[in-house]
């Protein structure tokens, strides 16, 4: 059984990874987005709430799961272990002011997804060194949703170049701006605006999904 778990793990669809913002959203607007952009294409959602009370990150991500266990589609928490292990969720994420990658893999176990931000060749390498599963690297644009330096399609390469774990381009992406991500050979995009900001979030993904299907 462990092992058809790692091999899930291991063979995991990153191309489309949704990160949630519930900003000026009531709760059933914010699970209602989440469903579309998945029957959109997204193919992971992490939840983030960097200034919610614990109690109620429980409660949305508990029914955030109910609909992504229903597609099959990876729940991630960023960052609150504590969280991530109350829901059972698919993993966590983890950035490098966060708690070490490898204290976290510790916790969870082999059979959980653990991301790790990195936004330099040492870090990324480091980052696979403690098991990480993925990196989301970044910000390729400047964006008001993470507080992040920019790094260039270069560079980025670059990362993509120096470890054998897939790498997720972070930042600032929209349906415009993912073909500036040619031969980069990422294995997704993470979105947050261009979806949970969108007026019509499962046309989005699609277009989204599409634009990225275009890379390969």
């Amino acid at each position: 059984m462990k092992e058809k778990i790692k091999e899930k793990i291991k063979n995991i669809d990153y191309s489309l990874y949704l990160v949630t913002n519930r900003e000026n959203k009531t709760n059933s607007e914010f699970l209602n987005i989440i469903e579309e952009a998945i029957l959109g294409g997204v193919t992971v959602v992490q939840i983030r709430e960097k200034t919610a009370p614990t109690g109620e990150f429980y409660k949305i991500a508990k029914e955030t799961k109910k609909i992504t266990d229903s597609y099959d589609i990876p729940l991630i928490i960023n960052d609150r272990l504590d969280v991530a292990l109350a829901i059972d969720a698919s993993g966590v994420h983890v950035g490098q002011s966060d708690m070490p990658a490898q204290i976290v893999r510790d916790i969870i176990g082999e059979e959980k997804i653990l991301g790790v931000s990195a936004a330099t060749i040492e870090t990324a390498i480091s980052a696979e060194k403690d098991s990480a599963d993925y990196i989301g690297s970044g910000a390729i644009s400047p964006t008001k949703t993470k507080d992040a330096d920019c790094i260039s399609l270069d560079y980025l390469k670059k990362i993509v170049d120096s470890v054998n774990i897939p790498v997720i381009a972070i930042g600032g992406i929209s349906e415009d701006t993912v073909n500036l991500l040619d031969k980069t050979e990422i294995k997704g995009i993470s979105v947050v605006s261009a979806i949970m900001n969108s007026y019509d979030p499962k046309k989005s993904s699609k277009n989204l999904k599409n634009e990225f299907n275009k890379l390969k």
